[in-house]
């Protein structure tokens, strides 16, 4: 993938002097009193505009947070408490600026945080006037916004074809980096993931993932409908009988192309949903009429296990069963383990999933944890993601 890293204009002296756009990801958790609950995402905005900062630019720094309305100013729509929490951790004074569109008075050394930027009348259906006047506040635009790559909007999209200059920020450049190194080259076998409730909500994802993986793993609900399409009994299991022919049509695609499906051999089940359910241990094919499936065997376990274990490359998208209650926990525990004692490089996203890394600690082994819910999800179904797409073509000139 080409682009414009930011981190080579600084490391050039391209940003010396100049005005600096960040588009960064500060959409933080609040409690009802507008305190911040949790501030990973500002954290991780720090390194890029420190890194515009000591390149000695003058630095914009906008976010959007929570859905407001355009052009409808409420008090908790704003940045005001991000822009405080940003000046604690950077020990350094941030003035916030609201009604920026028409300007933006910052000096080299200093930076300015921006209002709420889904504030702004036109953002969503990426207004031309509207990016055109972002773009004519700065000489140099950074996306650093990952969870923003899927959404064409006036500041993700429509700035960066209109700046002078369209860069990556660090963050985005080490997802752009990793998914390109997962997806368009990867070290083969490349084995992927994919879980969840529902294979409506996945199949564009499944498709097209048959097309180009060596094993695709399914499990959780996606793994019951499976079993179904495989001729395999699942009780009262949570599953989506009208997809048997899509599933079908992935199992016979990555037949097709000699990869396969694995489908569970033994299951853990259990006779209602609840945490304290008891759990037990039975061969797929033994499955009850009453039996609720909510975790894989041990034996398909230890199979996957093996099966990534051998992988050139991971991609990972879901818990394989209901790792939340501790009974039905041992599946998605295995495959976490296997991937973090694999060779093979790996990445992973998806809320459920980084509950998982955090709940079995293997977050160091992990190569890439993508950030980024729906705009991952977007990248494994094959999509190009807006902010990708326009920062090639300015790359290109």
């Amino acid at each position: 993938m080409n682009f414009i890293r930011f981190s080579d204009l600084c490391a050039s002296g391209k940003a010396a002097g100049q005005r600096v756009f960040i588009r960064a990801d500060l959409n933080v958790p609040q409690d009802d009193k507008g305190n911040i609950t949790e501030d990973t995402r500002i954290r991780a905005s720090i390194p890029c505009i420190q890194m515009a900062l000591d390149a000695g630019a003058a630095v914009m720094v906008t976010s959007h947070l929570g859905r407001p309305v355009e052009g409808e100013f409420k008090p908790a729509d704003s940045l005001a408490p991000v822009a405080r929490r940003l000046g604690e951790l950077m020990k350094r004074d941030i003035p916030l600026a609201s009604g920026w569109v028409d300007g933006v008075d910052v000096k080299p050394g200093q930076v300015v945080m921006l209002e709420n930027c889904r504030l702004n009348k036109g953002e969503k259906k990426n207004s031309e006037e509207l990016a055109r006047k972002m773009a004519a506040l700065c000489d140099i635009f950074v996306h650093d916004a990952f969870g923003t790559a899927h959404r064409a909007e006036a500041s993700t999209y429509g700035i960066a074809q209109y700046a002078p200059v369209a860069s990556a920020g660090p963050l985005l450049a080490a997802e752009m980096d990793a998914i390109s190194k997962a997806l368009s080259s990867p070290r083969r076998p490349l084995v992927a993931i994919v879980a969840g409730s529902k294979v409506s909500t996945k199949l564009t994802i499944l498709k097209s993932l048959a097309d180009n993986v060596d094993q695709l793993i399914v499990g959780g609900g996606i793994a019951n409908t499976f079993m179904l399409a495989a001729g395999l009994k699942i009780g009262k299991s949570l599953a989506e009988a009208d997809l048997l022919a899509e599933a079908k049509a992935v199992i016979d695609a990555m037949k097709a192309r000699g990869a396969e499906v694995p489908i569970p051999t033994d299951v853990v089940t259990a006779k209602t949903f609840a945490p304290d359910a008891p759990a037990t241990v039975k061969a797929a094919t033994d499955v009850a009429d009453d039996d609720l499936i909510l975790d894989i065997g041990p034996q398909t376990t230890a199979r996957l296990a093996a099966q990534l274990k051998a992988a050139g490359t991971i991609v990972w998208n879901g818990p394989v069963g209901v790792f939340e209650f501790d009974a039905f926990a041992k599946g998605t525990e295995g495959i976490a383990r296997a991937i973090a004692d694999s060779s093979a490089f790996s990445i992973a996203g998806g809320g459920d999933t980084l509950a998982a890394i955090a709940k079995y600690g293997i977050e160091k082994q992990v190569d890439y944890i993508s950030t980024g819910g729906g705009a991952f999800l977007e990248v494994l179904e094959g999509k190009t993601l807006p902010a990708f797409d326009i920062l090639q073509k300015r790359s290109a000139g």
